[in-house]
C-alpha cells in the first residue's frame, strides 16, 4: 500500500528527496519493524481473545513423566499463529509492491497454509472426549493432501512465469558451478517436497518455549541475504547463483517472517503465554520452502534450516527403529524432548539449539563462496 502510493505519486516523493522506499532492502527493513509493532501491540489482545475462548493446550505424550515435565503448560492458549500470520500479511501489504508475482504467491501461501493450520488446531483444542462427533485435528493424510496440493499449484506456475529464464528452472549444488536443468515435472516434484518438509519440519519443531519461533527467526534473515542475491545481476554472478528478475521483492516477505517470529517471541519465550500451534507452524515452514524454491537454493535450506532436519530427522528415526526393533531410539522424539528428558532444562535445550541454527546458518553462507 505504502510503495503503491510512492509508485502513484513519486515525482512528488522525488521532489521532496523520499526516493529510499524504491529500494526493497529498505522496505525490508520497514516490514521488520513493522510486523514486530504489530505482534507486540495486538498480542495482548489476542491473547486474552484465546484465553475466553478456551483454546488451550494440552500437551500429550506416550511417557509419562514427560506428561509431568509439560503439566504446567495446561491450557495455555494456543492458535497463536493468527499474531504471526496476520503481521505477516500486513508488513507484507503495507511495504512490498503487490503487482509483483512472487509477493502474491507468496501471500497465497500464506494464507492457505494459515487456515489449514487454523482448522487443523480448532478441531483439536475444542475436541472433547465424550463428543463422539469431534475430531482429534485434521487426519495426518488431510494435512499433507492440501500442502502438496498447494505446493503443485506453486511449483506449476514458478515453473511457467521463469520458463524465459533458465537459471530460475535449474538446480544448484552446494560446491558446484554448474546447474543441473530440470524437467518440468522434476521442478514440481522438488517443489512438492521442499515446501510439503518444511512447512511439516518446522511444526515438529513447535515443542517447547520459544524453540520454532527462534529458530525460523533465525533463518529467514538468512533468506534475506539469499533473496537479495538473487534478485541482483551483479551479485548472483559473482557468487555464481542463479539470477531470478524481480525475485528481490521477497526480502519484503522474509523481513516480515523475521519481524514476526522474533515479535512472536515476545510471548512465547519461557515461560509461554502463547503457543502459536498449526496456525503459524505451517505457513512459516511452508514460506521458507517457497523462497526457497524461487530463488533456487532449496539445498541451501537444506543447511540453513539445519535444525528443522535434525527435528524431522529423529522422528523419522524413532518411527522405524521402533517398528523394526519395537523399542525406541530416542528416549522422546522430536529430538528437543529427548534432550529435555536428558536433564537439560527447557531454556537450555531452546538457547542451545537457537545457536545450532545460527551456526547452521553461517555456515551455510559461508559456502557461497565456495563454488
Amino acid at each position: 500500500m505504502i510503495y503503491w502510493l510512492y509508485k502513484l505519486f513519486e515525482p512528488t516523493f522525488q521532489s521532496w528527496g523520499i526516493y529510499l522506499i524504491a529500494w526493497p532492502s529498505v522496505r525490508a527493513v520497514a516490514a521488520i519493524l513493522t510486523s514486530v509493532m504489530i505482534v507486540l501491540l495486538t498480542g495482548p489482545r489476542v491473547i486474552r481473545w484465546l484465553i475466553r475462548k478456551k483454546l488451550g493446550d494440552r500437551p500429550e505424550f506416550f511417557v509419562q513423566s514427560l506428561n509431568e515435565r509439560m503439566k504446567s503448560k495446561a491450557n495455555t492458549p494456543t492458535m497463536g499463529g493468527i499474531l504471526i500470520s496476520g503481521a505477516i500479511f500486513l508488513s507484507v501489504l503495507l511495504w512490498a509492491d503487490l503487482s509483483n508475482t512472487f509477493i502474491q504467491m507468496g501471500l497465497f501461501c500464506l494464507v492457505w497454509l494459515g487456515v489449514l493450520g487454523g482448522i487443523d488446531d480448532y478441531l483439536k483444542l475444542t475436541h472433547r472426549p465424550q463428543d463422539k462427533r469431534s475430531r482429534d485435528g485434521l487426519k495426518t493424510w488431510e494435512k499433507l493432501l492440501f500442502q502438496i496440493g498447494l505446493a503443485v499449484l506453486l511449483g506449476v506456475f514458478i515453473y511457467r512465469y521463469v520458463d524465459n529464464v533458465e537459471a530460475a528452472r535449474s538446480l544448484y549444488l552446494p560446491f558446484y558451478k554448474h546447474p543441473l536443468e530440470l524437467s518440468y515435472w522434476a521442478f514440481v516434484g522438488i517443489t512438492v517436497l521442499v515446501i510439503t518438509a518444511t512447512s511439516n519440519a518446522v511444526n515438529l519443531t513447535d515443542g517447547l518455549d520459544g524453540l520454532a519461533s527462534g529458530c525460523v527467526g533465525i533463518c529467514s534473515l538468512a533468506f534475506i541475504v539469499l533473496v537479495y542475491i538473487a534478485g541482483s545481476s551483479v551479485w548472483s554472478g559473482l557468487l555464481h547463483l542463479p539470477y531470478v528478475p524481480t525475485s528481490d521483492e521477497l526480502m519484503v516477505l522474509c523481513a516480515g517472517i523475521t519481524g514476526a517470529a522474533l515479535g512472536f517471541l515476545w510471548y512465547n519465550c519461557h515461560p509461554a503465554q502463547v503457543f502459536m500451534g498449526d496456525t503459524g507452524s505451517l505457513p512459516l515452514g511452508g514460506m521458507l520452502g517457497y523462497v526457497a524454491v524461487v530463488i533456487r537454493q532449496e539445498l541451501m535450506l537444506f543447511f540453513i534450516g539445519g535444525i528443522f532436519v535434525i527435528e524431522a530427522a529423529s522422528v523419522i528415526i524413532q518411527v522405524i527403529y521402533f517398528k523394526r526393533t519395537g523399542k525406541r531410539f530416542f528416549l522422546v522424539a522430536p529430538i528437543h524432548h529427548h534432550f529435555h528428558m536428558k536433564g537439560w532444562t527447557e531454556t537450555q535445550v531452546v538457547v542451545r539449539f537457537w545457536i545450532i541454527a545460527a551456526a547452521c546458518v553461517a555456515l551455510a553462507l559461508v559456502t557461497l563462496r565456495m563454488r
